[in-house]
């Protein structure tokens, strides 16, 4: 058990919901006695803050001493103020910052000895052993050679005199775990580094906002985004937007690019497209290692089509800002494992660093994720650009693959002739990125010779035929668009199944996709049950999870939570500034969710919350009270706004009205209370870029599902789809690294109906990490904490569903 030493943290005992027989605790787990330096180096990226939060906060919670070295590498060398201890209260109101608050700096004198050597002896001045060090693969690099050097350097200050011999062995070893703060997700070992889903955000608003006036002068616009040696951004943010061509370092354009780039451009106007999109990374190349740049672009298309284009370089922008609620949420993950690998790290664990695989945090050897990142430049340098492109990893390939795939359609000639229509259809609440999610599979399914039909208004309009066929441009510009286009309602088939069926048979629908939240999974196991009834109900079935409650069974994450994420996170760092130069004040927040307290726990987590009441984790009268009683303490310190999270249906008697009265009068006199209901707000809004990606690359890989079932189902002596199989019927969703088919059927057992919620939830788990960053005395399961892992060329299979991204 990860406890902390009594040092008058709030105590209180975590009530966790979800059954596990095989948690473990580590007991005696301490950092008493130790001392953890935390830094930041080379390029800022956001999110960096909330890591060196959560590393300071995990520290002094298990007892260690931590410090901030200030100024990267530079502030270790030159030593005095620029190596200060840290407390609390000095990571306060950082965590919605962008940059490094502590400062970054480059430094060309540890990269000699006698800089090392400087900093080896500022670093045992102050007892200091473990580092945790938030760069790219340079900085890392860095640090591992300082490690391996330690020893030598001790040995050589004793020589000169400048410690005693005895620091030789009371500080033996350096231990050095990294995180990576990149915007360009260039790195091997790890699905997403800290900074990129917010250089992301500020892509993606400035296309959106350049869409509307290139639309209103029918111009085309040509983007260079960040990515010197990686086209991450460029290739994520082609296919959140739906560019209409992207060039990027890993696949220079073959020769007669071109001609082809301007035909692509020509076709898209013809067919009523007003505007033309092209993203540039400032790595692009051609085959002969040219650089492509923007103005070659501009002029190209200018001089070839005559289209009026203008060229925007987002450049330092793409660095600033706000971090996203993912950013916040994996850095604040990434620096509590951290902490936790400093303290479990002995003389021979190699340094590592702190990675993301799915959606779990995991250890890898620092220094071979380094030489696979090097592995990469020199493919590219060797102009073996597709080794590069697997090198990447699978999510950079199958990004890559994916928007070939939608950006470019094939000729009529070249698409095979499946003679299968697909129905796709949304059901439930609307969630933004379910629009995505239908351009995706209307463009994949024509990409694979089948008829897509479009059906309006759920099953609702199912029963009253309200199904169109729906072509390949009738989804362009779909992907930034929030809600649901096709329009979706609650209702189930049950009700109308016999119309269902005769809708389905009068269009001969010979597959159904549909995107949706647990409506969409009771729909799915009431069409099932209708097999036994209805021919036309035995065709391969799949929905794909899209609710800003993230309530389905059988996935992770569904579309549409992350913009809901990011809308709370936005709030309420709004609410708590407008709290800022006033009196004490604590805000109680209503979330959305029904049962579920997923929004209302991670949300909580990226915006700093003090308390989240969720229905999973139940709370009574002295719960509240020792919450206000922690407030009350922590207001009688230099903390000035608390915030308080409650999920709209934690309790049937402790409503939102019911705790801000309580807080009111038990806070009197200590803090004022005010209290603000989300409401709707977090269904609304264009789709963040994890929601535009992850609905775009999930609902694809469901149509390829689609059409191999159909290939298998199909009778040919009938000349008819025949699929009753349980496999025939499944949801697709996110299982911790993978994206995973399962029969419906299944998931029956794994699902509290009454509650619309899944029996086990993993992000549970996030709840005490939560506390921990509060200033509560809790335990900590860190059974799924990362045991330290190699990296592979290739990862298990799937694994790219890597959070989407």
């Amino acid at each position: 058990m990860v406890q902390a030493p009594d040092t008058g943290l709030a105590q209180e005992t975590v009530k966790m919901a979800q059954p596990d027989s095989k948690k473990i605790f580590f007991e005696n787990l301490s950092g008493a006695g130790k001392a953890i330096a935390v830094l930041t180096s080379g390029g800022d990226a956001q999110g960096m803050n909330a890591a060196v939060r959560a590393v300071v906060r995990m520290g002094l919670y298990v007892g260690a001493k931590v410090y901030f070295i200030h100024e990267g590498y530079q502030g270790m060398v030159d030593g005095g103020e620029n190596i200060k201890e840290a407390t609390w209260e000095s990571v306060s109101s950082m965590l919605q910052v962008g940059g490094t608050v502590i400062g970054s700096a480059r430094c060309k004198e540890f990269r000699s000895h006698e800089g090392r050597l400087k900093a080896a002896h500022n670093l045992v001045q102050h007892g200091i052993t473990n580092l945790c060090v938030i760069g790219g693969d340079g900085s890392l690099t860095g640090a591992n050679l300082f490690r391996e050097e330690w020893s030598g350097l001790l040995t050589e200050l004793v020589e000169q005199g400048s410690i005693e011999a005895d620091a030789v062995q009371k500080y033996s070893a350096l231990h050095i775990v990294g995180m990576v703060g990149s915007i360009d997700n260039d790195f091997c070992g790890t699905d997403m580094t800290i900074g990129t889903d917010s250089a992301l955000h500020r892509i993606i608003e400035v296309v959106d906002a350049i869409m509307t006036t290139a639309q209103s002068h029918q111009r085309t616009f040509v983007l260079e985004v960040m990515g010197r040696h990686c086209g991450y951004l460029a290739l994520v943010s082609a296919l959140a937007c739906g560019a209409d061509w992207v060039l990027i370092p890993e696949m220079p354009p073959e020769d007669g690019w071109e001609d082809k780039m301007c035909q692509k451009l020509s076709a898209n106007r013809a067919g009523m497209k007003r505007l033309n999109i092209i993203i540039v990374a400032e790595g692009a190349i051609d085959h002969k290692n040219k650089p492509i740049t923007t103005d070659y672009v501009k002029d190209l298309v200018v001089k070839c089509l005559g289209f009026d284009t203008r060229v925007t370089i987002l450049g330092h922008v793409q660095r600033g800002g706000t971090p996203s609620a993912f950013d916040r949420i994996l850095a604040s993950r990434m620096g509590v494992e951290a902490v936790l690998a400093l303290l479990e790290t002995t003389a021979n664990t190699p340094a590592c660093v702190v990675s993301l695989c799915g959606n779990q945090s995991v250890r890898l050897p620092l220094m071979e994720c380094v030489q696979m990142t090097q592995e990469v430049q020199k493919a590219m340098d060797e102009k073996r650009f597709e080794e590069a492109v697997k090198l990447r990893g699978r999510s950079f390939e199958n990004n890559l693959k994916t928007y070939k795939l939608l950006a470019h359609r094939k000729p009529e000639s070249e698409l095979p002739t499946s003679n299968f229509n697909v129905a796709v259809l949304n059901v439930g609440a609307p969630a933004a990125g379910m629009n995505a999610a239908v351009r995706s599979a209307v463009r994949v399914g024509i990409s694979e010779g089948h008829k897509m039909f479009a059906v309006s208004d759920g099953f609702e309009g199912f029963y009253k035929g309200q199904i169109k066929e729906i072509k390949w441009a009738d989804v362009g510009g779909w992907t930034g668009q929030g809600g649901s286009l096709l329009g979706t309602k609650r209702t189930l088939p049950a009700k109308y199944v016999d119309k269902i069926a005769e809708q389905m048979r009068e269009n001969n629908i010979n597959a159904l996709l549909i995107i949706g939240g647990f409506e969409a999974f009771l729909s799915l196991l009431e069409l099932l049950t209708a097999r036994g009834k209805y021919d036309e109900f035995c065709v391969p079935m799949v929905m794909v999870p899209a609710t800003v409650s993230n309530n389905v069974p059988g996935s992770d994450l569904s579309i549409g939570a992350d913009t809901a994420l990011n809308a709370i996170t936005t709030t309420c760092d709004r609410i708590k500034q407008s709290a800022s130069g006033t009196k004490r004040r604590v805000f109680i927040i209503e979330t959305m969710g029904g049962y579920c307290g997923y929004l209302a726990s991670v949300g909580g987590l990226a915006a700093g919350a003090d308390a989240a009441y969720i229905y999973e984790e139940p709370f009574d009268i002295r719960d509240l009270q020792a919450n206000v009683e922690h407030l009350t303490e922590k207001m009688k310190t230099s903390i000035q706004r608390g915030l308080v999270l409650r999920n709209e249906n934690c309790s049937e008697n402790y409503t939102t009205d019911f705790i801000y009265q309580l807080y009111s009068e038990e806070g009197r006199g200590v803090f004022d209370s005010r209290k603000n209901v989300l409401g709707h707000m977090q269904q609304g809004g264009a789709p963040s870029p994890f929601d535009r990606n992850f609905g775009t690359k999930i609902s694809a890989k469901a149509m390829q599902w689609i059409t191999k079932k159909l290939v298998e189902s199909f009778r040919k002596d009938e000349g008819r789809v025949f699929a009753n199989t349980e496999d025939t019927c499944c949801l697709l969703g996110m299982r911790r690294r993978a994206l995973v088919f399962q029969p419906v059927v299944q998931l029956k057992g794994d699902t509290d109906f009454v509650h619309r919620i899944p029996k086990e939830q993993w992000w549970l788990k996030l709840r005490p990490l939560m506390k921990i960053l509060a200033k509560y005395k809790t335990s900590y399961d860190v059974s799924d904490s990362g045991q330290l892992e190699h990296v592979v060329r290739n990862r298990p299979r799937e694994s790219d569903a890597s959070v989407a991204m």
